[in-house]
């Protein structure tokens, strides 16, 4: 009989669905995810909770949408409400991930499980950190989005002693993450590795981007305008600027840090060989959100997912999603049922032998019949709220994916978008008024949805002009 397995979650902040060379990218190389993928399976459909990161990580340790959470935007570290006004003003929302809600580390550390966070927490500062939610131990985790003294030692971190001068923060991250595989224990363990990579500042080893740079001289790469401006951002504090779009991936520095990252990522698969505890293993790999593509330099491009981070498009919250669990996941799977954050906790805990349910309500589905090949998922709809101007040019809206079908409510003039994404993957096409009925029938599930969590609709700013 199979013993309670380790859980290794890994979060990437802000990488794009083409990111990984499994994925469709002809110019970063990821050659060990692209191997994690062939040894396990990889989902082409699988989606972030939401746009931005802050929600997406409250939905991965609660098993709901940010809407039932109420974390729906990032959270500025200094604790403070700071509403975008447009058209509209958007919505106030819980600052921190709250204490009554109880995460998926607190359930395993309850079973039995050493857990262990290392890197981005972003969730909430003093008496909110990862030790507050769970976790045994906390290492880096603290109320930053992003390593503000940069990636290269001293950084600065809350929980996390500088290292020598110069030492990289992705290294340093896998390397505490590593330390604590090496421990001799026969409990099992639930790491939640959440790198801080690769959200900017856009920095890595020169090495690397000496690599990537004359990678980019030789296939041409160099020679060809990456960006297209276009329209003014909707907000009035960000009028004056203009949303940037990367056409293509070919920034040297941004290959070099996701070159970078999937060099310890396979570190990290090598320690846990090392450690004899590979066989016994689930690691799942995804993003918070889409790669930023449109703002803030524009390191990477989505294409053909149309736009990015802070969007309610595709390229905003579709990511790479890989799941590894030798005898329990078949190699080389490859799937394209839609899958969700909020899927991630009772995945888990059914995983770890405790139901697929907890006694609390949640709203993800366990990911179990898709890994032990045991069937289909039996849902009908997954749905994204975001009542937000995201710092990237996107605007607030919901949206409601039931099969291949996509629907986007953009609220600031009520306008609706429907999309089959099975054949239109870059949401070129509007079929909303070639199938009004499906439309009609998708947007009163999305109204249901949003009735059912109470989810806050963003006001129109009377100030505006």
């Amino acid at each position: 009989m199979r013993t309670a397995p380790n859980i290794v979650f890994i979060l990437i902040d802000d990488m794009g669905w083409k990111d990984l060379q499994c994925y469709g990218s002809d110019y970063y190389e990821t050659p060990n995810l692209d191997r994690m993928a062939q040894e396990g399976i990889r989902f082409t459909d699988g989606y972030a909770a939401c746009p931005v990161c802050s929600p997406t990580r409250a939905s991965a340790l609660t098993g709901k949408y940010p809407a039932t959470v109420g974390v729906t935007d990032w959270i500025d570290d200094t604790g403070n409400y700071h509403p975008c006004r447009g058209k509209l003003v958007d919505v106030p929302y819980v600052k921190q991930l709250p204490l009554h809600e109880r995460t998926i580390a607190t359930e395993l550390k309850e079973a039995g499980y050493r857990t262990w966070h290392v890197g981005k927490w972003h969730l909430g500062g003093e008496g909110y950190e990862p030790e507050c939610h769970g976790f045994d131990i906390n290492v880096g985790g603290s109320s930053w989005g992003c390593p503000k003294k940069g990636y290269f030692s001293p950084y600065g971190l809350a929980a996390l002693e500088d290292g020598p001068e110069g030492e990289y923060l992705t290294d340093r991250i896998t390397d505490e993450a590593i330390a604590l595989i090496r421990q001799k224990d026969d409990r099992p363990f639930f790491l939640n590795l959440w790198h801080y990579a690769v959200h900017t500042p856009i920095q890595a080893k020169e090495e690397d981007i000496a690599r990537f740079r004359k990678k980019a001289e030789e296939i041409g790469l160099d020679e060809i305008e990456p960006f297209e401006v276009g329209e003014a951002f909707p907000t009035e504090q960000k009028r004056h600027l203009q949303v940037t779009r990367r056409l293509l991936q070919s920034d040297p520095v941004y290959a070099a840090m996701v070159y970078n990252l999937d060099w310890n990522i396979g570190r990290l698969l090598d320690a846990l060989e090392e450690a004899e505890v590979a066989d016994n293993t689930l690691i799942v790999f995804t993003s918070d959100n889409g790669g930023l593509s449109t703002a803030e330099g524009s390191p990477t491009c989505n294409a053909p997912l149309s736009e990015g981070k802070g969007w309610m498009y595709e390229g905003g919250v579709r990511e790479p999603f890989i799941m590894r669990w030798p005898g329990v996941i078949a190699p080389g799977g490859v799937s394209e049922e839609p899958i969700t954050t909020p899927d991630l906790y009772p995945t888990f805990m059914e995983a770890a032998g405790l139901g697929a349910k907890p006694s609390h309500v949640i709203d993800g589905t366990s990911l179990m019949p898709l890994l032990n090949g045991a069937g289909a998922l039996e849902r009908e709809a997954i749905f994204w709220h975001y009542p937000h101007y995201g710092n990237q040019g996107g605007t607030p809206g919901s949206s409601v994916r039931m099969g291949d079908y996509k629907l986007i409510e953009f609220y600031e003039d009520g306008r609706l978008e429907l999309y089959h994404l099975r054949e239109d993957i870059e949401e070129s096409r509007n079929l909303a008024e070639a199938e009004p009925e499906l439309a009609e029938r998708m947007k009163r599930k999305l109204d249901e949805w949003r009735l059912s969590v109470e989810a806050l609709i963003p006001q129109l700013n009377e100030a505006y002009s």
